[in-house]
């Protein structure tokens, strides 16, 4: 081999080499709450240049990159640009949701007897933690560096919070691994009994915020999901999904039959907004759910311990918020997937528990892994 054509290799080499991204964690200051603490904002990257952005303050995802068919990253979650942004009216936009993810009837439940009152901030229930719940609480924050970027936020949550009982102990952990998958591990301890029930509220838009995700093709791993009253609370049943608007054990199209007025459970969600019990009734990590976008070929999949999904359509986005490429966020811009226990749980005997008692240890996972087909 000549010299020059040596070198020639040797120097396209050196440069894929510098142009791989390296892998890692850095923190830069996001923005000064009105009480003087400073919040930050942590960027994630993974070596095949996958990157996520994740604020302390709340949890929030505020953005996740993912590449297309073509190779081309771009972000594929809804997120706000500033803390302000954040602050200035609470949002679901990404956060960490807690002490208790989804509703609770009338905002009350009874543990070994005793009543515990809750903020009734959703249509006289109790929703996501209440008035200031997790997603509106500075974590504190522990940065892990290395080629699977991880980010553990811990937060205390004080005996009587929000009306909970108990003093918790909640530790969320993300990681950017390898294969392109954002991990969410959730850890939590108590030292009265208490419930909990911990999810991530994240709004994914697989086109990279080009689109609606009405196109994007839906599989839920899961023959039953939980009928609702019209304030969205379940009324106990775990209704077949086979013949229904809810039926996604097949890919399909997620505005198949969102609009579909004949169903009455399609008219109390506005669209799906509704809890699917996946067929897997195991604690183990499981297949959960797929999305796809067949335009961009982006597919997400879902893995999860939990033993069902909240699946939300974005019915109420409005346009009004603006993300940080300027797209303004309307209806049915983004689908969410919270994995978590079955909302009422507290109230429902039937439903697997939700209840925390002090030795015990909350542990959840659920892992959003990307692909291209």
């Amino acid at each position: 081999m000549k010299p020059m054509t040596l070198l020639l290799i040797l120097g396209s080499l050196g440069l894929a080499s510098a142009m791989r991204p390296k892998p890692g964690i850095d923190r830069t200051i996001f923005g000064t709450l009105p009480d003087g603490r400073e919040a930050y904002l942590f960027t994630l990257r993974n070596a095949a240049g996958m990157e996520a952005k994740i604020t302390n303050y709340g949890g929030f995802l505020v953005s996740l990159t993912a590449p297309d068919k073509s190779g081309k990253q771009a972000n594929v979650t809804l997120g706000l640009s500033t803390l302000a942004d954040y602050t200035k009216a609470p949002t679901s936009l990404g956060p960490i949701i807690g002490r208790f993810g989804n509703r609770i009837a009338g905002g009350k439940f009874t543990l070994d007897g005793t009543e515990y009152r809750l903020a009734t901030n959703n249509n006289g229930n109790h929703i996501h933690g209440g008035k200031v719940g997790f997603s509106q609480k500075l974590w504190a924050a522990t940065p892990a560096d290395g080629p699977e970027p991880a980010l553990t936020l811990r937060y205390t949550s004080p005996d009587g919070e929000e009306g909970y009982p108990g003093t918790l102990a909640v530790t969320v952990t993300y990681t950017l691994q390898k294969d392109n998958a954002l991990r969410i591990d959730y850890q939590g301890t108590t030292d009265k009994l208490t419930v909990l029930n911990l999810t991530n509220h994240a709004y994914f838009n697989l086109s990279g915020q080009q689109r609606d995700v009405l196109t994007d093709v839906l599989m839920i791993n899961a023959d039953h999901f939980l009928p609702t009253t019209k304030a969205q609370i379940p009324t106990g049943e775990l209704r077949p999904v086979a013949g229904t608007a809810f039926d996604f054990t097949k890919p399909r199209p997620i505005g198949a039959h969102i609009n579909d007025t004949t169903d009455v459970q399609i008219q109390y969600g506005h669209g799906y907004d509704h809890c699917w019990v996946f067929t897997d009734k195991s604690p183990k990590l499981k297949l959960g759910a797929t999305v796809y976008d067949p335009q961009s070929g982006r597919l997400m999949t879902m893995y999860t311990t939990e033993p069902a999904v909240q699946i939300y359509t974005a019915n109420h986005l409005n346009g009004s918020q603006h993300g940080p490429e300027g797209v303004p966020y309307t209806r049915r811009f983004g689908i969410c997937l919270e994995t978590q226990h079955f909302p009422d749980s507290p109230n429902q005997p039937t439903f697997p528990t939700t209840t925390l008692r002090p030795g015990q240890t909350y542990r959840s996972t659920t892992v959003y892994q990307f692909s291209v087909k």
